[in-house]
């Protein structure tokens, strides 16, 4: 098989700015965090800052396509909006969907327990099958770490990864990053950044042969 000319790959690249990846004006907004009411809240709290649950989110400005790519961090608004209409992590149009489930192309961990990644909780939104099959070739990360692709029969909301605080003597105190469950009592002192999807029924997939 021929190999494609690299200005072809180029293109591919520079289309690959992940539709949940920041910008670099894209920053975190001030926010002082307090305690009220027995959980974490905003001084100046506004309507719909939080979910819901009731869960806190991160402040951040929103300006895609403004200053350079950040590959590494994700857009807390895009994030959480891709998890929740089940749209593609890369383009931000509907992922993929066949009578198997859902398309997911994540990290391969598959030796984290027999049956990874039956009901993950799972911070990366789907994809569609055209940026999957782009993703395995120019993405560093999965290129490094290796891949997995799945259809997910079926996925819920399940939690938040963010910013777990402890009550402190004059305002609460940032402690881990961690994956909440909506279920943990803690999740009101926890500051949202990334919504998260249990990931049930999952069927590995060969990119190269998957179809819808």
């Amino acid at each position: 098989m021929l190999s494609k000319p690299a200005t072809y790959l180029a293109e591919e690249v520079a289309m690959l700015v992940p539709y949940i990846s920041s910008w670099s004006e894209e920053v975190a907004l001030p926010a002082a965090v307090i305690q009220r009411g027995g959980r974490i809240a905003y001084a100046d709290e506004a309507l719909g800052e939080r979910d819901r649950h009731g869960v806190l989110w991160r402040r951040v400005l929103s300006r895609p396509g403004q200053g350079e790519p950040q590959f590494g961090q994700v857009h807390t608004p895009r994030q959480r909006h891709a998890q929740r209409k089940l749209l593609c992590q890369v383009c931000g149009g509907p992922a993929d969907h066949n009578e198997a489930g859902t398309l997911w192309l994540v990290t391969d961990y598959r030796n984290d327990w027999s049956n990874w990644p039956e009901r993950m909780a799972c911070s990366e939104p789907p994809i569609c099958l055209r940026c999957a099959r782009i993703s395995i070739r120019v993405c560093p990360g999965l290129q490094r770490h290796g891949h997995a692709a799945f259809r997910v029969a079926h996925s819920e909301l399940a939690g938040v990864y963010g910013i777990r605080y402890r009550p402190g003597p004059f305002r609460p105190i940032p402690t881990t990053d961690e994956r909440i469950p909506f279920t943990d009592p803690d999740i009101r002192w926890t500051q949202a950044s990334q919504l998260l999807r249990e990931l049930h029924d999952c069927t590995a997939v060969d990119l190269e042969k998957d179809s819808r």
